[in-house]
């Protein structure tokens, strides 16, 4: 039997504009599942998730559900969406064989994005990012 759901903690990276930028995203949503975000490979995230590689943890997005439940990557934005009241259908029909390819490569078209905005070694100054408007 499925452990339900009760509460999602997304960790995201807070050095990325489009991370960040989805964050506030996030909050501004009406949840059916309270979110939790907390920046990745932070101390409050190693306190919470000891046993977590956070190194990965900022190089994908990971979600960590109540009960110890993992999301990464396509799984992870399907379950984000899924915490949404507006967005809970949406995440359904991402999860099926026939929204799965969809979700895939909206989730490799945002890393490829991240990686333009997040250029190395820019870090958001004084912890506010933006996301500028779609390249090109």
């Amino acid at each position: 039997m499925p452990i339900p759901v009760r509460r999602l903690t997304v960790l995201y990276d807070a050095d990325c504009p489009l991370c960040v930028h989805l964050r506030h995203w996030l909050l501004r949503q009406p949840q059916l599942v309270p979110l939790d975000l907390v920046p990745a490979g932070s101390h409050e995230a190693r306190r919470r998730f000891p046993a977590l590689d956070h190194e990965s943890t900022l190089r994908e997005i990971t979600v960590v559900g109540d009960r110890g439940q993992v999301y990464r990557e396509t799984s992870a934005w399907i379950v984000c969406l899924w915490a949404l009241a507006d967005h809970r259908a949406k995440a359904h029909w991402l999860a099926t064989p026939t929204g799965q390819p969809f979700a895939r490569v909206t989730v490799l078209a945002a890393a490829k994005w991240r990686e333009a905005l997040k250029g190395p070694g820019e870090p958001c100054e004084a912890g506010r990012c933006e996301a500028p408007g779609p390249p090109g």
